[in-house]
């Protein structure tokens, strides 16, 4: 399986990249840096450098064209102000989506938020509050689109060791979940594509990912 990243040099990409190579696949992730390129070769994954905020649409699709699934795990990060957060997690999200459609590659997950919303924020000079919105909105195109989508939403993020079990399903409880068990639940969705077109959420708990995954398959 050939699987291109976006945001790859991310804490969850990382990882989701060692998980990947581990087994045998092969791992592509796009990075804004040369610098980050590094990092991802000591976890096996071949670097791309892609600024996802330039990039046309024609750029993107020959970088993901070929491969089995794309994964956006790109995010504008917690030092960024609210426009960026639209341009990296609403509009970088669009621009992967297009490209995959124009490349053929019909399996797209997505990494995005509990409490992701539509709704304009309350406070739009809260950061956070654009966040959420952003990533609602990247959902809402990314529902509307003939692709084999998935979307996962995990609660707080830690970087405890991952415990290999969690809860997953439509909707959980608030609650946090390490970033290893993120990447785990995605690289088993990737295996399942019976979770095409699910919207999940993600947090801790007592179910190896494998069967919370299996469980969920249509």
């Amino acid at each position: 399986m050939q699987v291109v990243i976006a945001g790859g040099h991310g804490q969850i990409a990382l990882r989701l990249e060692r998980l990947l190579t581990m087994r045998g696949d092969t791992a592509v992730g796009l990075i804004r840096s040369p610098e980050q390129a590094g990092d991802l070769a000591s976890n096996g994954a071949t670097a791309v450098v892609v600024d996802l905020e330039k990039a046309t649409v024609d750029e993107l699709a020959a970088e993901v064209r070929g491969a089995d699934a794309v994964v956006f795990a790109a995010g504008a990060g917690p030092g960024s102000g609210a426009a960026r957060k639209d341009t990296v997690d609403r509009g970088a999200a669009a621009l992967l989506a297009d490209a995959a459609e124009l490349a053929g590659v019909r399996r797209y997950l997505m990494v995005s938020a509990m409490r992701a919303t539509t709704e304009p924020p309350a406070d739009p000079d809260d950061v956070f509050q654009v966040y959420l919105t952003a990533k609602g909105k990247s959902e809402a195109d990314l529902r509307r689109r003939d692709l084999d989508w998935t979307v996962l939403r995990p609660g707080a993020l830690t970087n405890d060791a991952g415990s290999g079990t969690v809860r997953l399903a439509r909707s959980v409880p608030r609650g946090s979940v390490s970033r290893d068990d993120v990447a785990a639940v995605l690289l088993a969705l990737l295996d399942e594509p019976g979770t095409a077109r699910l919207t999940l959420e993600l947090v801790g708990g007592d179910v190896p990912v494998a069967d919370a995954v299996r469980r969920l398959a249509g």
